[in-house]
């Protein structure tokens, strides 16, 4: 797998589809965007309002995931909430898919946050 020193400084997967997002070769519906991290909209929702936080660093998904990596998941996970208010959501549910047993469909970790209508299913 071919990687790239980023801009912003941590190392990225150039066969990943979130990379080049994060790059900016493949458009997106971007609600956010800071040095450590970026959001936007799924490509195929699950609800009136479905939307991605991923980290700029690449990381495969939650079962790679280590100490080093506390900080931008707690970023991510405090974020979630600030945006979706800001997309209009009183409540939402939150999804992470991690390895293929999982669900996982890209590999590089990202937060699903979803709602807006009354139709999830209850847990």
């Amino acid at each position: 797998m071919k990687k790239k020193k980023a801009e912003h400084g941590k190392t990225n997967n150039m066969n990943c589809i979130f990379c080049k997002i994060i790059e900016g070769s493949i458009p997106s519906k971007k609600i956010f965007e800071n040095d450590e991290l970026i959001a936007f909209h799924d490509i195929h929702p699950i609800d009136k309002v479905h939307f991605l936080i991923t980290p700029k660093k690449h990381i495969e998904n939650l079962i790679s995931c280590n100490e080093a990596d506390k900080e931008i998941l707690s970023n991510m996970l405090l974020l979630a909430p600030k945006l979706a208010k800001e997309q209009g959501l009183q409540g939402f549910r939150t999804m992470i898919n991690s390895g293929v047993e999982g669900g996982q469909e890209v590999f590089h970790i990202h937060f699903h946050v979803y709602g807006g209508s009354t139709k999830l299913a209850k847990i």
